[in-house]
C-alpha cells in the first residue's frame, strides 16, 4: 500500500481549512475559522491512527511519517492559541505551514513497510519521537512569531516577544526530554548514552541555541530584535537537525538516517 491510499485525508483537512479561511473573509468574526482549524486537526489525527492501525507500529520511522505527526502537533498548537489569544496571523500561518508539510507527503508517495529495524523495537522509540515532534512544533511557532516580529513592522515586540517566550519555554521543556529519552534509547540499544553521532551533535546544537534565547531573556527583559533574530537561526539550525544532517558525508553510516 503506498502513500496515496492515505492522502485523501490530506485532501479533506486541506479543504476544510481553505474552505474556513473563505468564510472567515467573508464573514469576519465568525467561529467557522475555529471550527474548521480544528476539524481538519481531527483528520489529521484521524490518518495518523489508521496508519498506525495498518502499519501494526508507530507511523514514526520515515521522514513522510514524522512530517505526518509534525503537521498535526501545529496545526493543534496554531488552534489552542488561536482560542486562548485570538491571534489569527498566528492561526493562519501555522495551518499554512502544516498544509506545506501535507502537500509534500502527497507529492512524494511512498510505499510502507510494516517492518522495524530492532533498535525501534525498544520502549524508547514512541515517547522519543512524539515529544521531539511536539517540540519542533511548538518551536516552528516560536519561528512563525519572530517572522511575524521582524517583517511586520506594526507589530509590538513586547507583546511578540512574550508570545514567543511561551512557546519556546514548552518547546525547550519537550526538546530536552527528546534528549533524554534518546539517550536511555541509546543506552538500551547500543550500550552508550551518546556517542557524539552527527544527528546527536546537532540536536546537542539545537538545544543550545534555544538555551542562548532563554538565557538572553532571562538577562534582559527588555524585548528586542535581535532576540527575535536569535529564534529565527535557531529555527534553522532545527531544521537542519531535522532533514539536512542525513545529507552529510559524515552521516552516511548514522544509525539516525531515515527509512524510506
Amino acid at each position: 500500500m503506498s502513500w496515496s491510499n492515505f492522502e485523501i485525508f490530506g485532501y479533506i483537512a486541506i479543504s476544510i481549512w481553505v474552505i474556513g479561511f473563505i468564510i472567515s473573509m467573508i464573514k469576519p468574526g465568525s467561529k467557522i475559522l475555529l471550527l474548521s482549524g480544528f476539524s481538519g486537526t481531527v483528520v489529521i489525527g484521524a490518518s495518523i491512527v489508521v496508519l498506525w492501525n495498518y502499519l501494526e507500529r508507530p507511523p514514526m520511522r520515515t521522514l513522510a511519517e514524522t512530517r505526518l505527526w509534525y503537521a498535526f502537533f501545529l496545526s493543534l498548537i496554531g488552534n489552542i492559541i488561536y482560542l486562548k489569544w485570538k491571534y489569527s496571523w498566528f492561526f493562519i500561518f501555522s495551518i499554512l505551514l502544516a498544509i506545506l508539510f501535507i502537500v509534500i507527503n502527497i507529492l512524494n508517495p511512498e510505499t510502507y513497510n510494516k517492518s522495524l529495524m530492532p533498535a525501534l523495537q525498544s520502549v524508547w522509540f514512541i515517547p522519543h519521537v512524539v515529544v521531539y515532534m511536539i517540540a519542533y512544533a511548538f518551536l516552528a511557532s516560536s519561528f512563525i512569531i519572530s517572522l511575524n516580529g521582524l517583517v511586520n513592522k506594526k507589530t509590538d515586540t513586547l507583546l511578540t516577544i512574550q508570545l514567543a517566550d511561551n512557546v519556546v519555554n514548552i518547546g525547550f521543556g519537550f526538546l530536552t526530554m527528546g534528549l533524554l529519552f534518546g539517550a536511555l534509547w541509546a543506552k538500551k540499544a547500543w550500550g552508550h548514552y551518546w556517542t557524539w553521532d552527527p544527528k546527536e551533535t546537532w540536536a546537542f546544537i539545537t538545544w543550545v541555541a534555544y538555551l542562548i534565547y532563554i538565557h538572553n531573556r532571562s538577562l534582559s527583559k527588555k524585548a528586542s530584535k535581535n532576540q527575535l533574530f536569535i529564534l529565527f537561526f535557531a529555527f534553522i539550525l532545527l531544521l537542519v537537525c531535522w532533514f539536512g544532517v542525513q545529507y552529510l558525508p559524515s552521516a552516511v553510516n548514522s544509525v539516525h538516517n531515515y527509512a524510506y
